[in-house]
């Protein structure tokens, strides 16, 4: 549904930018506005165009509804990382078995709270899983989670930063999949977010 009401709005500035005799400055106000919908302050600094693509610098302020703390750890964090190969990314391959079972069981959960009147198609969910890049143990390991109901404070008791920050982003697209979150899903992922905050 999302991508029903926002194509056409994209289509519609293309052939709005591809028609205007101010292209640059319409371009520049196009790219504020759009990353004003997602609550980001913009601002283009540079524009140009070559080799078949448009490059665009921009400077970004804190967003709307960003708090303070966060966003000064980001600032911080891309002073102090000099290089690409310093930053550390977190591999749920490396996971221990208990904790990729933790994971296993929070999206489990997500599946469970996001219907919890209806069974699961399986049939129809796998193939939807794997395009999120869930590896096939992942996947696997989901399947087994949804056969008994998971409760999330027992997910929550122990649960791991790192985890919580992978499992994160997954368990938003997995809320998404119907194109709205309920209540449960809701606090499922902003107990997610907290976990994840807390080193």
């Amino acid at each position: 549904m999302l991508s029903q009401i926002v194509r056409p709005m994209v289509q519609t500035q293309i052939r709005l930018l591809a028609n205007s005799r101010a292209t640059r400055p319409t371009m520049v106000s196009t790219v504020a506005h759009w990353l004003g919908f997602l609550g980001v302050r913009a601002q283009v600094t540079h524009l140009d165009a070559g080799a078949g693509k448009i490059h665009i610098s921009l400077s970004v302020d804190k967003p709307e509804g960003c708090d303070a703390h966060d966003w000064q750890q980001i600032l911080h964090n891309l002073n102090t990382a000099r290089t690409e190969a310093e930053v550390v990314s977190i591999n749920p391959a490396e996971f221990t078995p208990q904790q990729q079972s933790k994971m296993q069981r929070l999206l489990a959960y997500l599946i469970q709270v996001g219907a919890p009147d209806s069974s699961v198609d399986w049939e129809s969910l796998q193939p939807q899983l794997q395009a999120l890049g869930l590896s096939e143990p992942m996947v696997l390991g989901i399947r087994s989670a949804l056969k008994v109901p998971q409760a999330l404070d027992d997910l929550l008791d122990g649960l791991d930063s790192d985890v919580a920050a992978v499992a994160l982003p997954k368990a938003v697209s997995i809320a998404m999949l119907d194109r709205q979150v309920n209540a449960s899903e809701d606090q499922a992922l902003v107990a997610l977010l907290k976990a994840m905050k807390h080193q």
